[in-house]
């Protein structure tokens, strides 16, 4: 690792002046190429104290071994010499785009006697008209075959047109009038270009003059009742139309442009550009770059265009360029197109309409290709195992962490703090294993309380596994005090896991909670229960909609019991424990588990800012290499987890904000709930309601109506309802619902009885 003070320019050696730059290590490779309006301002910000340099810079400087740099009159020139230097030598440093030569393109060979229609796919010929890039090739041969009714110009190759000419005999689509047979002389070589040429400007786009002279023509063969010739004209106008329908139009008449999206993390980035002529999507292509230089999303895009017009001109660059963000500074680049075209190109950011619009879907396409390119790279064995394997190496491991859960907090200012728990076995989401936790050791904002709060109640569960199935070691003793209880519903499955409180006091009471949490997912959110709580194993369902407090025994003889075979959510431990943040949070899981007496249990935390991986008792960081597979596993890992965690949070916030009193009686579902409302009108009127009057509605036994009206009883009793749009005050005759539209009468009681409690 050379000193970057050991290479520095003397003072005054660098000019002033615009110019290209390129770093170079101890072998002499180039590893960075860069530009700048002044080479003295930028190359200066490289040689400043370490620390103040972002990782990715501090890993090049530090890499590199010498500077030199090229001065060069104008921004445009120095962008063009970048260009050709990133090519020429490929530097680590620089972000690359992965190269687009497998997308097909349809091309016309104008640069042969008989030009020829067909798919290429590499680099681009002198000579040759290419549309497109297209997403699959047979999408090309569609729209050839429909076109070659119309524009039967020759699609065969060389040997295929060489034995034609030779026999006398054309091919089978110069019999069936796809192919105007040029190879026997049918048709002149001037007539066969001008069919190539008119092919080649339906495709750019030009479609309007030839359904008109085909109309014109068409029409002209029915009024001389040359009804044959006629009904060919109506097939090859439907079969022009046909062909435009597979391009939506997207923008007006005549618009030629080129929208480029682009979708990132910390590491990688998918750009996705669609090409519109004629106001309509011709072409498609998308790539992925890994970013291996602190770059922002207008450097992004400068390299997107770099790489997409470098070796373009004329009408292959468009008038119009539409990007998420302006590379700065924007106005050599748009010197630099207008260069390529030959005349001024429009880069812009669109700000509304039609073009706003398509904006997102191309946004969409890119944030859809960034998903499928990691899912697709976690999906790989090999990749997956090499990850696991240098997290191993990096963490001191005494193998790979097979099974790796990942823990982070989350709350709006210290309101609905909950926690989530997701697991990764082999490298891959297990999403059954996933739990989600309310915070209620205490009220606020304290992340690190919060996360030993979760790591110990997570750990009481798999102590409590541990001693029911009778793991413990010889001379091994429970640190729980063997006692059971009911904690709260974010670590309770639907298969009723029950975690310890110490001493065997309940941690949170007693009662049974909804299946609104804690219960085992296969996707973001459980599916609610109807009728209050969920079964435990080797239990029932209450009938009566009643939650049935749990006792020690109840959970020893059925909670923990295994009837159905299934092991439990909790019985196994991970070997590794991941949290989402720095020292304090590590500090504050380690702290946990040694409090449990688990020694057996590495823990690292990741924190966001500069991707740092920590471990407990070490004042610095472990500094993972960018192209690390083991760094992208645990960045997936702990990016799920935030995931979960605010889905959660904000799920329970929009609850809350439409809870209301009936909220509050334990065992009632939704559509009971509903059944209630619907039969009385209003929550008033239901609670001036006798029992027998609630025992009417379908599905309420008795019992449940006596909870019903003894908690309805206990809550505030609402003000008057009040008209919102009058302000007038609704008699109590009136029906009372609950707020939504102008006009409709709202509750003017007490928050809680408009809200209902916070959970």
């Amino acid at each position: 690792m050379a000193d970057p003070s050991s290479y520095r320019p003397r003072p005054g050696e660098i000019p002033d002046s615009p110019g290209v730059y390129r770093f170079r290590d101890e072998h002499r490779r180039v590893i960075y190429v860069g530009k700048a309006k002044s080479l003295r301002q930028r190359l200066a910000n490289y040689f400043q104290d370490l620390a103040g340099l972002h990782p990715r810079t501090r890993t090049m400087v530090t890499t590199a071994a010498s500077v030199e740099w090229t001065v060069v009159s104008t921004e445009v020139e120095a962008l063009q010499l970048e260009y050709s230097w990133i090519k020429e030598y490929d530097p680590r440093f620089n972000v690359k785009y992965r190269d687009d030569k497998s997308y097909p393109y349809l091309a016309v060979t104008m640069n042969e006697e008989f030009p020829r229609v067909q798919v290429m796919r590499g680099h681009k010929k002198k000579g040759v008209r290419y549309f497109g890039p297209y997403a699959h090739a047979w999408a090309i041969r569609d729209t050839v075959d429909l076109l070659l009714r119309v524009f039967p110009v020759r699609t065969c190759s060389a040997g295929v047109f060489k034995n034609a000419a030779r026999t006398g005999r054309p091919c089978l689509l110069g019999y069936i009038g796809k192919c105007s047979a040029p190879c026997v002389g049918r048709i002149t070589p001037e007539d066969h270009r001008e069919l190539a040429e008119e092919f080649s400007d339906f495709m750019a786009g030009r479609t309007g003059t030839y359904l008109r002279r085909l109309e014109s023509r068409m029409t002209e063969a029915a009024e001389e009742m040359e009804y044959e010739r006629a009904a060919r004209l109506r097939d090859d106008i439907g079969a022009l139309k046909k062909a435009m329908e597979k391009n939506a139009v997207v923008l007006a008449d005549a618009t030629d442009a080129d929208l480029i999206a682009v979708a990132e993390d910390e590491l990688e980035a998918a750009v996705q550009i669609f090409h519109v002529r004629g106001g309509r999507v011709r072409g498609q292509r998308g790539w992925v770059t890994d970013k291996v230089e602190d770059v922002t999303t207008g450097a992004l895009v400068e390299h997107a265009l770099q790489q997409l017009y470098g070796e373009e001109s004329g009408d292959a660059v468009p008038k119009e360029v539409l990007v998420p963000a302006l590379p700065e500074p924007v106005e050599p680049v748009q010197e630099w197109l207008a260069g390529r075209r030959g005349a001024n190109v429009s880069l812009r950011v669109p700000q509304r309409g039609d073009k706003k619009a398509l904006m997102e879907t191309v946004q969409r396409n890119a944030l859809q290709a960034l998903a499928l390119h990691k899912t697709k790279r976690a999906s790989d064995l090999t990749t997956r195992s090499r990850a696991l394997e240098e997290i191993a190496e990096a963490l001191d491991l005494d193998s790979a962490p097979l099974r790796i859960e990942c823990y982070d907090i989350s709350h709006l200012q210290g309101d609905d703090v909950v926690a989530s728990m997701v697991v990764f076995e082999d490298g891959l989401q297990r999403k059954s294993e996933y739990r989600r936790f309310q915070i209620r050791g205490f009220a606020g904002q304290d992340d690190v309380r919060s996360m030993h709060e979760v790591i110990s109640r997570r750990f009481r569960r798999y102590l409590a596994e541990k001693e029911r199935t009778g793991e413990w070691a010889d001379g091994e003793e429970a640190t729980t005090g063997g006692g059971i209880a009911r904690t709260d519903e974010a670590v309770t499955p639907t298969g009723g896991g029950i975690a310890l409180g110490n001493g065997g006091a309940p941690l949170n009471g007693d009662e049974a909670v909804p299946a609104d949490g804690g219960t085992p997912l296969t996707g973001e959110e459980a599916a609610p229960t109807e009728g209050g709580t969920p079964p435990t194993d080797g239990g029932t369902p209450p009938t009566d909609g009643t939650a049935v407090p749990l006792t020690g025994t109840d959970v020893i003889d059925g909670a923990l019991k295994e009837d159905d075979g299934r092991p439990r959510k909790f019985a196994y431990p991970p070997q590794l424990v991941v949290v989402d943040g720095g020292q304090p949070q590590v500090a504050a899981a380690r702290r946990a588990l040694d409090e449990l007496g688990i020694d057996d249990i590495a823990v690292c935390g990741l924190a966001k800012r500069l991707e740092e991986v920590w471990v407990p008792g070490e004042d610095d960081p472990v500094v993972l290499p960018r192209t690390s597979e083991g760094l992208y596993l645990l960045q997936r890992v702990r990016d799920e987890a935030h995931r979960f965690a605010i889905t959660y949070q904000r799920t329970k916030r929009a609850k809350r904000f439409r809870a209301g009193p009936l909220d509050d009686v334990p065992g009632l579902g939704d559509t009971r709930k509903q059944a209630l409302i619907k039969h009385f009108g209003s929550v008033k009127r239901l609670r001036s309601a006798t029992i027998e009057q609630i025992q009417e509605v379908p599905g309420i036994g008795r019992k449940t109506a006596e909870t019903i009206a003894a908690a309805l009883a206990g809550a505030v009793p609402a003000g008057p309802a009040v008209n919102t749009a009058t302000g007038e005050i609704i008699e109590d005759e009136e029906p009372e619902t609950t707020a939504g539209s102008a006009g409709e009468p709202v509750s003017a009681g007490l928050p809680d009885e408009r809200r209902g409690q916070e959970t």
